[in-house]
């Protein structure tokens, strides 16, 4: 293998990886509901401990940036603190509550509608067009995701409408995230947005605790904290450091392609460690959604 090979196929890895981690979240979330913890507790633990290693990445970041002499603003900062908000608190918690009524199947595929609802903002609020190929890949997705939630609605009844919509309010709130955040990005680098951004969600998530809940509710059973552990170490400091790598190694777009091993590895730890069903609405549904994202991610920046 030459020299060239070699970053594409460690992008390819990381990418692979990080996608398999992030899905692996809703699982653990599931797991931790058996001992009877609520999304407020869940969501607490898992950016309590994820808090410290995105300080730290935060903290490497600035005094990189101060090195190259670009220091904060306090317009950047407000930005931050607005997208940390919005884009991880907010549709963190939606996704908590959501997991609370809805398979892990069903959550991966809905969450994974991102990029149309990004495409669909950009027309709503900055009037971009959107290619008749990009409106039928939409297309197909969506019946996807209707073909499994209508599936599940027949088995599970009226709560899988109101956990299917928390889902979606998460993925709209995610890609308000992304379609604000490509400016400051370009202004104060990714690594340093992740960082200070997850930062300010983590704080969010742990004064939200604190005000809803009494100090005695924090007393859960052990396995709950480790699953905690797992959850901020190995699906969200891990998995956004993978891309991050994978990014600079193959690009965004090849990133996101790869990223589609995702629904299907949730559907498949679903199965392993939840019994959750897997039938042909599930694989016809997952087909049809990752299949329309192909779609629009190939043809996203055209």
């Amino acid at each position: 293998m030459n020299s060239v090979q070699r970053p594409a196929l460690s992008g390819l890895l990381l990418a692979s990886a990080g996608a398999i981690a992030f899905s692996g979240k809703a699982i653990i979330v599931k797991l931790s509901y058996v001992y009877g913890v609520d999304a407020v507790t869940v969501i607490m633990y898992r950016m309590l401990f994820a808090l410290p290693f995105f300080i730290a990445i935060g903290l490497w970041a600035e005094r990189q940036a101060i090195a190259r002499e670009n220091p904060l603003t306090r317009r950047d900062v407000i930005d931050i603190v607005g997208l940390g908000f919005v884009g991880y608190y907010l549709s963190s918690y939606l996704d908590f509550l959501g997991l609370q009524y809805i398979t892990a199947s069903l959550e991966r595929l809905i969450l994974y509608l991102n990029p149309t609802l990004v495409m669909l903002l950009g027309w709503v609020l900055y009037k971009k067009p959107i290619r008749p190929i990009r409106i039928l890949a939409m297309g197909v997705s969506y019946c996807g995701v209707l073909l499994v939630f209508a599936h599940e609605l027949t088995l599970s009844g009226a709560n899988v409408a109101l956990g299917g919509g928390l889902i979606l309010a998460s993925a709209i709130s995610y890609a308000v995230y992304l379609l604000y955040s490509g400016e400051l990005v370009q202004r104060i680098g990714s690594l340093r947005l992740v960082g200070w951004a997850t930062s300010v969600a983590c704080l969010c998530c742990i004064a939200q605790f604190l005000l809803l809940r009494p100090l005695s509710a924090a007393a859960v059973p052990v396995e709950v904290l480790w699953l905690g552990v797992l959850n901020a170490v190995a699906c969200t400091v891990a998995p956004v450091l993978m891309v991050m790598m994978a990014i600079e190694r193959i690009g965004a777009a090849l990133t996101a392609q790869t990223g589609m091993i995702g629904p299907m590895s949730t559907i498949a730890l679903g199965v392993l460690l939840l019994d959750e069903p897997l039938n042909v609405w599930i694989g016809a549904g997952t087909l049809l959604v990752v299949s329309g994202v192909f779609i629009v991610s190939k043809y996203g920046s055209k």
